[in-house]
């Protein structure tokens, strides 16, 4: 994990985790000497991350989901696997009767407070690296950026393909000319290429890969 983020955030860098969840991507970007803004809207995670990360002072911790504006939304908890909780109803109903989805229940709910990764730069400054894993809404997500970093990713599903390719054309019109992808933990990129090579790819993919990250980048 350290040795792909290294390949975008170098010491002293800015960097977003947008759904933090259980703090791995940010104990990576501490090892790399970033300072993080983890954005996490579950309390029972928050705490977690608290505990994790509360005495780091390159830490900080927002409470809150991020969307394309600012205001507040339901969260749909899945209390057994709270990593695949989210605010996106779609996310949920691609995922019934999907192979490999069998038993998940999004059986609780929860308002929760939602800002836009605009109003994180306002707050904290412009990152070098936004990572986006916010389980089906991360197109959402992306329409309340307009300040691009150099790099972000963002997580991909095979039960929402779309989505995917909906991220792809908003990187696209906030000035992101290469991307590469890295299926399920692998932590591997393959070649970079156009956002339209990268869409047939994601396309291509077969249902097993299930989910990954795509990352774009501008060339400085």
């Amino acid at each position: 994990m350290d040795k792909l983020y290294s390949q975008f955030i170098r010491p002293g860098d800015l960097v977003f985790d947008v759904g933090a969840h259980v703090g791995d991507r940010v104990a990576s970007f501490r090892r790399l000497g970033a300072r993080v803004i983890a954005v996490e809207p579950q309390p029972a995670l928050c705490h977690t991350l608290k505990l994790l990360f509360g005495r780091d002072a390159n830490v900080t911790l927002v409470p809150s989901a991020i969307g394309g504006t600012c205001g507040t939304a339901e969260m749909k908890i899945n209390p057994k696997n709270p990593t695949i909780s989210t605010l996106s109803d779609d996310f949920i109903a691609a995922s019934r009767k999907a192979v490999g989805w069998e038993g998940e229940s999004w059986s609780r709910s929860l308002e929760v407070p939602v800002t836009t990764l605009d109003t994180l730069v306002d707050a904290y400054g412009k990152p070098t690296f936004v990572k986006v894993d916010v389980e089906g809404f991360e197109a959402k997500a992306l329409q309340g950026l307009s300040q691009p970093p150099p790099a972000l990713s963002f997580e991909f599903t095979t039960i929402q393909r779309a989505v995917g390719i909906e991220c792809l054309q908003r990187c696209v019109v906030l000035g992101y000319t290469q991307f590469n992808a890295a299926i399920g933990e692998s932590q591997t990129l393959g070649e970079w290429r156009s956002a339209s090579a990268l869409a047939d790819w994601l396309i291509g993919l077969p249902h097993s890969a299930n989910s990954g990250d795509i990352y774009a980048r501008i060339p400085a």
